[in-house]
Parts: C-alpha cells; structure tokens; sequence
C-alpha cells in the first residue's frame, strides 16, 4: 500500500497545473449553475451535485463520470427516493428506516442497471426526506445532462486530477 502525502500532490500539482485549475474553474461554474436552479431546502440534493461535478472534472475517466451512470444514477436516487417519500411514517425511527431504505435501495439498483454513481444515493435521501417535487425532477435532470454534456464536449481535453 502506498502512502500519498501533501508533497506528492505539490509536486503533481506543480508538473500539470492548468488541467487543475482549469477543471476546478468549471466543476465551479457548474456548481454556481446548480445553486441557481436548487433552493436551500433541497440541500442534500444540491450537495450531491457538488459531489457529482467533482466525479465529473476531478475523476472524468473514471466509470461514475460517464453520462449514463451520471443521469441514470440520479434518475434512479430520484425515484427511489420519491417513492419511499411516500411511504407513511410518522415516528423519528420509521422516518430513519425509510431514509435508509432509501438510499440502499438505490445502491442495489444503481449497482443491478449498471448506472453506478455514488452522489445519487444522496439524491435519493434528499427526496427520501424533502418528498419529490417537479422543480426538482426538472433540476435534477438538467443539472446532470448539462453536465454530461459538458463532459463529453471537454472530455478530449480532461485529465483525471489524482
């Protein structure tokens, strides 16, 4: 097992410093574009779009980056998600099991269809707590197809970061 230390990230860092803060520059514009379409109370929502950006520009030839397992991944946590919203619970602990049913549910899918991207399970949670909503159906799907279009349209010039 090898150990990565903050001199080797220097290093690195210093060898290829554009594709890093150019890849930064747009997992941060894109972020901004999120924030727009996203209010604060579908906070887990937009944290998992974060987390999917950072997939997207830190790691882009990395299997989670595609656009199949992006959109796919949050189409999944959205439905899932949405659904367990409606099952009925109204004790703190039966809202937890549902939570957590949630998002392990949409791992097995995600893993079962081949659509595996680690921020849509929270995209599951989010609308396991907040319930669904069209906005968010309607900001979750934009935000990842401009991301993965974004992707595809960069990809030739992305680097994977670490």
């Amino acid at each position: 097992m090898s150990s990565y230390s903050f001199r080797d990230g220097y290093i690195r860092f210093r060898a290829r410093w554009k594709p890093y803060v150019l890849q930064s520059a747009v997992a941060g514009l894109t972020s901004f574009m999120i924030l727009l379409f996203l209010s604060v109370e579908h906070a887990v929502v937009i944290a998992a779009m974060g987390a999917s950006a950072f997939i997207v520009f830190a790691r882009p030839f990395d299997l989670t980056a595609r656009p199949r397992n992006l959109i796919g991944g949050h189409m999944v946590g959205f439905i899932v998600g949405s659904l367990c919203a409606l099952i009925p619970h109204d004790a703190l602990l039966a809202g937890l099991a549902v939570d957590s049913l949630a998002v392990g549910l949409s791992v097995f899918l995600m893993v079962l269809l081949y659509m595996q991207h680690p921020p849509a399970a929270a995209t599951a949670l989010g609308m396991a707590i907040r319930g669904p909503s069209q906005e968010a159906f309607a900001a979750i799907l934009t935000i990842t197809i401009v991301l993965s279009c974004v992707h595809l349209v960069l990809k030739p010039q992305l680097r994977n970061l670490f």
